[in-house]
């Protein structure tokens, strides 16, 4: 349940699937949270939580596959994910969309106002890098100039931030589709090999052509032109790694729609070359946090990706139509039979990476808001005002029960009677105000069912 802003929106849990390798919570944690303890928890929160995140930075960067931490929600994992989904969202606020600005098509500021220019100069990153990537399409009517479009950048944590988080974190963060190129990219829709270690070019290992196209093309015709958003990021990454050589470092990678298709290639690209293997002995993790979206690759990049121990969270609307793309017939619903036959058309269906978070929000008046990461981050600041609710529900059960049970045990009839109705008056304030919440998601389900 979310603030009335949105017509309806709640936390889903991950569906369990007949694949041996989805993720399965054995853990559930549960809490009772009275409104005033509440208050009490906000004010101690911001100065515990993250000491104690420097002790489990791991385990919700995803080294157990984030068992035991999505149901329900870890806070720590909640915090790490809206602190990502953030970074993201600075890639829209500063891209200059302007035609007559100089910075058109580029970022709105410079490296070392990026952070301060969007409201966040207290997230202890500096920025290291600008990436641009350039659409490996032309089209005939387009007032765009054909060259690299700035897509996101590469940030390092303080010294400060390195204390409060437990490792040095190297982020990488890319936006979502915005220019024509870029949408005419998304709805190529193939597969393609990779073929991104020229040691192994693995061509069974099949991606999306148009989000490879994007990855890997460059400004061929300028010889002065930008590399490819490949090279500029490894060349980069590498750097950092050898920097921060002997610390304990991370490697976070955060997109959202077409961006998050470029965080996992990267990801992927990272391992199978093994940059982030400094030693014999240690991998630097290398976790993506993706919002809304798309698949990716086949079934052997998914696999691939396990393999090399890439570590993927998806964080998905249900009503999101994006994240059901490509591959809408040909995915890994429809790859086996009977969980043992294969069909032949396997090596052509598209497969998602990693652990989902299923979310679900959808408002009549703006349809869009179902892929607007905005609307992922707010819901997701919402998930703990919901949990406080229904805690304050378990309270009035408990009340009751214990009020019942002392008037029975004490033959008292009359003021067991009176104990009932009164606990029963308040909850149904709270009734009818669930009921119609309820209500309003039913009737919103079944809009978004016909406007898809």
């Amino acid at each position: 349940m979310v603030p009335r802003s949105h017509s309806s929106g709640q936390l889903c849990l991950p569906k369990k699937r007949a694949d041996t390798t989805a993720f399965r919570s054995q853990s559930h944690v549960s809490s009772f949270i009275t409104p005033a303890m509440s208050a009490g928890l906000a004010k101690t929160s911001s100065s515990t939580s993250s000491s104690s995140l420097a002790h489990m930075w791991r385990e919700v960067q995803g080294c157990n596959n984030w068992e035991g931490l999505v149901e329900p929600l870890h806070p720590f994992l909640r915090q790490e994910i809206i602190r990502y989904g953030e970074f993201v969202t600075a890639c829209y606020e500063a891209f200059d969309l302007n035609p007559k600005s100089k910075r058109y098509l580029t970022c709105k500021y410079g490296k070392k106002n990026l952070f301060r220019e969007v409201g966040m100069g207290n997230s202890d990153y500096e920025v290291t890098k600008y990436i641009y990537a350039t659409p490996d399409v032309n089209i005939p009517i387009q007032n765009e100039p054909s060259c690299g479009r700035w897509i996101g950048y590469v940030a390092v944590s303080s010294d400060d931030a390195v204390r409060r988080l437990g490792r040095r974190d190297i982020v990488i963060t890319f936006r979502g589709t915005v220019t024509n190129p870029e949408w005419i990219s998304n709805l190529m829709s193939s597969l393609t090999p990779a073929r991104l270690d020229p040691n192994n070019p693995r061509p069974e290992v099949k991606v999306e052509s148009g989000f490879l196209s994007l990855y890997t093309s460059n400004e061929s015709d300028n010889k002065f032109g930008l590399g490819s958003c490949r090279e500029q990021l490894l060349a980069e990454v590498s750097r950092l790694l050898n920097r921060y050589k002997g610390e304990e470092l991370s490697i976070s990678l955060a997109g959202h729609s077409m961006g998050s298709s470029l965080a996992l290639l990267l990801a992927y690209d990272i391992a199978e070359l093994g940059l982030n293997r400094l030693d014999p002995k240690l991998d630097v993790p290398v976790t993506v946090f993706s919002f809304g979206g798309p698949r990716v690759g086949n079934s052997s990049f998914k696999e691939r990706c396990e393999e090399l121990g890439v570590k993927v969270l998806r964080i998905a609307n249900v009503n999101d139509p994006i994240t059901k793309l490509p591959g809408v017939l040909l995915n890994e619903n429809l790859r086996v039979l009977g969980g043992r036959y294969e069909f032949p058309w396997s090596c052509s269906c598209y497969e998602h990476v990693g652990v989902e978070i299923a979310l679900d929000f959808f408002n009549m008046q703006n349809p869009s808001c179902v892929h607007d990461l905005g609307s992922y981050i707010r819901l997701l600041k919402c998930l703990k005002r919901d949990q406080v609710q229904k805690d304050e529900e378990n309270l009035f059960n408990r009340a009751r029960e214990s009020i019942l049970s002392r008037a029975q045990n004490i033959n008292m009839e009359p003021l067991k009677n009176a104990a009932s109705n009164v606990v029963n008056l308040v909850q149904s304030q709270r009734t009818e105000f669930l009921k119609d919440n309820t209500i309003l998601g039913l009737m919103n389900s079944f809009a978004l069912y016909i406007l898809l």
